[in-house]
């Protein structure tokens, strides 16, 4: 019977698959790596390219938040100018208010009294002055009630005393002036 030695063609059969198996392993380690490195630079520019959209954004913000704060400034003026607008008209509106106040003090104030100041409180006035008798007063206090112009006059104080030998009452009187479109109601017959 013939011997045969099978040994070296397991032996080899064994080194082929050794060899085989290193270069499967090879193969697959290179392939692992560039498929890592492909998800690396992958990735990397993902990322990159977020980078850029964030920044450009940033600077998209940064641009609409100064014509936000420009915008507030320009409303800020604006409502300044109204404003001001606004006092002038009320100013303008009022300008022949003064000139109508001293027409219509001339014609109420009775003979007899005189006015040493009058002084203007937002909406009220307030006279100081000098009468001839306490009836003087009373006449000037129901002239200023009847006015379409002045409402609730009150006297403050009096005092009587003697100048250059003749008896005067120094009185301070407080009245409230109607509004040109309160006065325009009553002319109108409404109050």
């Amino acid at each position: 019977m013939t011997r045969v030695n099978l040994l070296p063609w397991r032996e080899n059969l064994r080194k082929e698959r050794v060899r085989q198996f290193k270069v499967v392993t090879v193969f697959s380690a290179v392939l692992m790596g560039m498929i890592v490195f492909y998800v690396h630079v992958h990735i990397n520019g993902t990322i990159d390219y977020q980078n850029s959209r964030n920044a450009f954004l940033e600077q998209e913000i940064t641009k609409v938040d100064q014509k936000i704060k420009e915008i507030r400034e320009l409303e800020s003026k604006k409502k300044d100018l109204l404003n001001r607008m606004n006092v002038i008209q009320e100013l303008q509106t009022r300008r022949p208010q003064s000139v109508r106040l001293m027409d219509e003090l001339v014609r109420i104030l009775p003979e007899g009294v005189y006015l040493k100041s009058v002084k203007q409180t937002e909406m009220g006035l307030v006279f100081n002055g000098v009468a001839q008798s306490n009836a003087r007063v009373s006449a000037f206090m129901r002239n200023l009630d009847n006015s379409i112009r002045f409402v609730d006059p009150t006297l403050n104080v009096i005092n009587t005393s003697e100048l250059s030998g003749m008896r005067v009452s120094n009185f301070v009187l407080k009245v409230t002036q109607r509004t040109p479109e309160e006065v325009e109601t009553v002319r109108a017959g409404g109050e």
